[in-house]
């Protein structure tokens, strides 16, 4: 099949999106290809169109475990096979999916970046019918981006185990200096470089000081119809936020990673189904969730950086539609981003005190731990250790970037089940308790293995062949470990810490001093960045985001918040909404075109009022008809 064919047989589409037939074409030419292609920008269909055009499988690198299983099972749905090996499972399961994907019809293998030089993935790795390396988030690999990841560094090896296989890098945000990072640690030689416009011409960008944040935010979803996200930078926050606009009857919920995966994915759908309006969340929120009709994104608190921002405010109007995307802030908002970066880099003995504290609470004595998880509150840790719980957090991403330990909000460790008795005994209590049979049997047929060794199940699965609750099936398995039939190891969907490597003595915590320093003075001039482009007061936003990345043909946007005020000219906020006032009444009450408009605005000077009439007509507020009649939209 050609690309468009496949294009079509598996996604629908009759054509692609800029830039993407130019990245597939050059990734089926066997060259090495970086795209930088903004949120929504459909970089999944780069890998995945000519993985699907060429025998094999594609091997997908991914940090983020949510995106990977919601990819595995969007595949599965359209009949491709794909697979994925995260964080979480254990050995036997690893082995079985590296084996399903060594000797079937494999199209696509999803893994995080830290099973890359496992022995156990580089034994199975020459069996791998391996046809292209896709890199998702490949800003990650970069130390002078905001989201260093020191594992992403070991994709580079794979080259000397697979030369001939070219290397897809993906990200939506990269400054210049990132991109030719990436290309570097990839060791890309023959490569080509595709970067789609960071302009947005239907996005609004907006920053407005605001007294009363909730004040401001309720005249927002006031005058914009539609659904929303509103960003906050604290799990208390969200929901407060969402419970004050219930509060003034506006459909609010919350979200964040301290939820339980049951309810986050129950407000998810609730959110992209419309019975909710507006999802108040973290930043946990929004990553691979494609709604196109999302109207507004608003940070109700500063992020720290403008990748994150424009990726965060990039989730809205993807559908083209016109949208906008609001940052609300208060002085002290921009005094607390600068103390909170004091606290982002602690030194050596912070770091150390908080290793030691994580091994007291968890009580994991020197020598043991390695490739162990663990469930770990990181506010209890805080509260019981009375530690400031941005430093603790800052704290564990040091240990992270120096490979000691790895912490993450969103693991999810499914449930696992194993048979512990024999097949005689197993008979014999099917017979004895008639109840527990079909629970039994829903286990043995649809689960591979389970006889052998701890197997992943899902309790919706089996709540859904057998037509019980996931409450009635939960209860079943409770009861057949209680009976010693099977062993029952109820999924944990609380933040885990994964231990990379043996617990060792507080005093042999290192960290890379020049490394270190030097990340400190790449997120400092991050958050310079920032800051100005929230205190800018007269350059178009749009530009501004633009020629950060790199892009220097981005046009003045005419919608952003200073390109307005630019539009209003010398007029004062309370003479532009007299006018526009005296302009709505006119229309309201009679048929008028534009010249007789002017005349009927008596005592207002003409170039006054054609710049309102401009600004209206220019935000869509009224417009004129064929007759020339104008009406308000």
């Amino acid at each position: 099949m050609s690309i468009h064919q496949i294009l079509k047989q598996y996604w629908g589409y009759s054509s692609f999106r800029e830039k993407q037939e130019e990245i597939i074409l050059n990734v089926l030419e066997g060259k090495d290809t970086l795209a930088i292609l903004p949120t929504g920008g459909g970089k999944s269909v780069c890998f995945q169109v000519p993985a699907m055009a060429k025998d094999g499988l594609c091997l997908v690198i991914s940090p983020l475990i949510a995106l990977m299983k919601d990819q595995v099972d969007n595949l599965r749905k359209k009949g491709i096979t794909a697979f994925s090996i995260y964080s979480g499972m254990n050995r036997k399961e690893v082995i079985h999916t590296l084996e399903l994907a060594s000797n079937s019809n494999c199209k696509f293998l999803y893994v995080s970046p830290e099973r890359l030089e496992t022995n156990l993935f580089l034994e199975y790795l020459p069996s791998l019918p391996i046809n292209l390396i896709a890199v998702d988030e490949a800003h990650c690999i970069s130390q002078w981006g905001y989201d260093f990841r020191p594992p992403y560094l070991r994709i580079a090896n794979l080259r000397e185990e697979i030369p001939s296989v070219p290397i897809l890098a993906l990200t939506a945000s990269a400054t210049p200096a990132v991109q030719k990072d990436i290309c570097e640690k990839l060791v890309f030689t023959n490569y080509t470089v595709f970067r789609k416009s960071f302009e947005r011409p239907n996005l609004s960008y907006s920053v407005f000081n605001a007294p009363v944040k909730i004040n401001k935010l309720v005249e927002i979803l006031n005058n914009v119809q539609g659904t929303s996200i509103v960003y906050c930078r604290s799990r208390k926050r969200t929901k407060d936020v969402a419970d004050l606009l219930l509060s003034y009857g506006i459909s609010a919920d919350h979200y964040h990673a301290g939820l339980t995966q049951e309810a986050r994915q129950q407000r998810q759908q609730a959110w992209i189904q419309n019975k909710v309006r507006c999802i108040v969340c973290t930043n946990a929120f929004g990553m691979g969730i494609d709604k196109p009709d999302v109207r507004t994104v608003v940070h109700y608190d500063l992020p720290d950086c403008l990748e994150n921002y424009y990726q965060e405010a990039g989730r809205a109007g993807r559908d083209g539609q016109k949208s906008y995307t609001v940052m609300l802030y208060q002085q002290k908002d921009i005094e607390d981003l600068k103390e909170a970066a004091l606290l982002k880099f602690p030194d050596l003995e912070t770091i150390r005190g908080v290793y030691q504290a994580v091994a007291n609470y968890l009580q994991i004595p020197t020598g043991i731990g390695e490739g162990a998880y663990y469930s770990f509150e990181i506010i209890d840790f805080a509260k019981k250790f009375q530690l400031d719980l941005i430093l603790a957090i800052n704290s564990l991403k040091v240990l992270e970037q120096e490979g000691y330990v790895s912490f993450n909000e969103q693991v999810f460790v499914p449930s696992k089940i194993q048979f512990i008795c024999n097949k005689d005994t197993l008979y014999e209590f099917e017979s004895n308790y008639p109840a527990l049979e079909p629970f039994i049997k829903a286990l043995l047929r649809n689960y591979e293995g389970v006889f052998d060794y701890p197997v992943s199940v899902y309790e919706r699965s089996v709540a859904f062949i057998l037509k019980k609750t996931i409450e009635e099936v939960k209860e079943a398995f409770v009861q057949l470990d209680r009976y010693r039939v099977i062993e029952y190891d109820i999924q944990k969907d609380s933040p885990q810490l994964y231990f990379i490597y043996e617990r060792v003595a507080v005093q042999s915590v290192v960290i890379d001093q020049k490394r270190y320093d030097f990340r400190k003075q790449e997120y400092e001039k991050r958050l310079k960045h920032f800051i100005d482009y929230v205190l800018e007061p007269n350059a178009c936003r749009s530009q501004i985001v633009g020629r950060y990345f790199g892009d220097e043909n981005i046009s003045e946007c005419g919608v952003c918040d200073n390109c307005l005020k630019k539009k209003r000219g010398t007029l004062s906020e309370e003479e532009f909404e007299k006018i526009k006032s005296k302009i709505f009444d006119i229309i309201a009450a009679e048929e008028v075109d534009i010249k007789n408009l002017i005349a009927k605005l008596s005592g207002i000077s003409k170039e006054k009022a054609w710049k309102v009439i401009d600004f209206l007509q220019s935000e869509r507020k009224i417009a004129s008809d064929k007759e020339g009649v104008v009406r308000k939209v």
